[in-house]
């Protein structure tokens, strides 16, 4: 959602006992006009470079201490460097287009191809600093708040705005009068609780509702229903559907059309004769979890969760099975987001799975597991299955994907919510004919500075993906690990 369509922060009041520049500001105010001035603080451009277009019909302000901070950050290979870079250009870029110099502001109507019809103003002069005695001058963000008070003396019919991604920012500009928000634009949903979870709970009336003009049939074991109606109208397909009660009913979503759907019975993964690598669905959200990962025709699934659902060793399980036993993909690849939780442990020596290994205790964790369910044997037999399964999966560093191309693979991105959209967007186009990309996640688990549940790269492509034909997304419920772990995931 653009940030333009939120309202400005309204400034809070104070005591008398306020800074006299605050004053100053609130009494300078007027009725504002409809098109507003928003000033960009660095972090939101080193967010996202794209931020120049999209405040639609809105002018922009950029200060000379925001051009500064990002010329002080453009080195490095990490992302934020990448992305200061990519602002410099694109500002570059712009300022070449103008025929008429950049005193006036810049029409952005022409360089962002229709996207935005304000203006872009650079700080062309030099500016008196009036800051309360508390607020050092020599710091930027304090320098980037005093031309936000000077605008507002300068503009005083007009609503002029600080947008920061700094919430200490935010908090200094509206103890000074001033009105600042959050950038918006990233976040794909304002509450997390509102992301798609993939299934749907059919009301008790639903074949009574939509008993009219509806279609039953079987086919190679399943049953099929086409229905029409005011529930049917508002599913998407694969998404998974399900009654309790007496005649209880757990399936999903085939096709979608206008008010129609067509619904179709699932694999019962529960029972264990359908157990997949020894492992059988333990809710039903699992047993939903197994059907996409066990259904050739879905190339891309993605499953939420909290610690201990599940969502790693089903995965892995039905990935063993398809490469082992059904030889559908020649080998899983596994990666995940190096963000550590506590201090960083330095360089690590080796190959790169070798650097990558300590990364991996929920593989090795799993693999026990799953080792364990692998038959007869003896000690000899489990150990032989150790090292197939241990030939058939590779650990790859994030570091090294930008240009490959995996092809008839089984590719698992774990702690995925770590990522932001671009670096998904970069994964995800790595899959080539053939393979099978698998994200999962806990959104409620986020390492990485700039990124909140909203704006994730795991919670923008699960708002994506759904109702596409070849994807699918469950959002784990219950834990299993343990009933140690499911009451400390409640009580701490």
């Amino acid at each position: 959602m653009p940030v333009t369509r939120k309202s400005a922060a309204t400034p809070p009041s104070h005591a008398d006992t306020a800074a006299p520049a605050a004053k100053r500001v609130r009494r300078s105010r007027k009725p504002a006009s409809a098109s507003k001035l928003f000033v960009l603080d660095t972090n939101v451009l080193m967010h996202d470079p794209t931020s120049l277009y999209r405040f639609e019909e809105h002018d922009l302000y950029v200060p000379i201490m925001t051009l500064e901070e990002l010329d002080n950050n453009k080195k490095g290979t990490s992302e934020v460097a990448r992305n200061a870079r990519q602002a410099s250009r694109m500002l570059d870029e712009i300022v070449c287009a103008s025929e008429n110099g950049i005193a006036a502001g810049i029409a952005l109507e022409g360089p962002s191809r229709g996207l935005a019809t304000g203006r872009l103003h650079l700080q062309t002069e030099a500016i008196e600093i009036r800051l309360p005695p508390a607020l050092p001058t020599a710091r930027g963000d304090n320098q980037i708040l005093a031309v936000v008070m000077f605008l507002v003396d300068k503009h005083p019919g007009r609503d002029v705005i600080l947008v920061s991604k700094d919430i200490n920012m935010r908090i200094k500009a509206r103890a000074l009068g001033l009105a600042a928000q959050d950038y918006f634009n990233d976040k794909v949903l304002e509450d997390s609780d509102l992301l798609y979870t993939g299934t749907r709970e059919l009301p008790a009336d639903f074949w009574d509702s939509h008993a009219r003009g509806m279609q039953s049939w079987k086919e190679e074991g399943r049953t099929y229903y086409r229905v029409s109606g005011p529930v049917a109208a508002e599913m998407l397909v694969n998404e998974f559907v399900y009654q309790d009660g007496d005649s209880p009913l757990q399936a999903w979503v085939k096709e979608k059309e206008g008010r129609g759907a067509l619904i179709e019975t699932l694999t019962d993964y529960s029972h264990h004769k359908n157990n997949v690598w020894g492992i059988t669905a333990r809710n039903r959200e699992q047993n939903f979890a197994l059907n996409l990962l066990m259904n050739p025709e879905i190339d891309f699934v993605t499953l939420l969760g909290q610690a201990g659902t599940g969502k790693t060793l089903l995965t892995l399980a039905a990935g063993l099975t398809q490469v082992l036993e059904s030889k559908r993909y020649s080998e899983i690849i596994m990666t995940r987001v190096t963000v550590p939780v506590g201090e960083d442990i330095g360089f690590l020596p080796g190959t790169e799975e070798e650097k990558m290994a300590p990364w991996m205790g929920a593989l090795e964790d799993n693999l026990d597991v799953l080792n364990g369910t692998a038959g007869e044997g003896g000690d000899w037999g489990r150990a032989a299955t150790r090292d197939l399964i241990r030939s058939r999966i590779k650990i790859k560093s994030l570091n090294f994907m930008r240009g490959r191309t995996f092809l008839n693979k089984f590719l698992i991105i774990d702690e995925a919510q770590n990522l932001t959209p671009k670096q998904m967007k970069t994964l995800i186009t790595r899959a080539g004919p053939g393979t099978k990309v698998i994200c999962m996640g806990n959104i409620a688990q986020i390492d990485t500075p700039y990124l909140t549940e909203g704006s994730s790269g795991l919670t923008f492509v699960v708002d994506r993906f759904k109702g596409w034909p070849h994807s699918g997304h469950i959002t784990l419920q219950r834990g299993e690990r343990s009933r140690l772990a499911d009451h400390a995931a409640e009580v701490l």
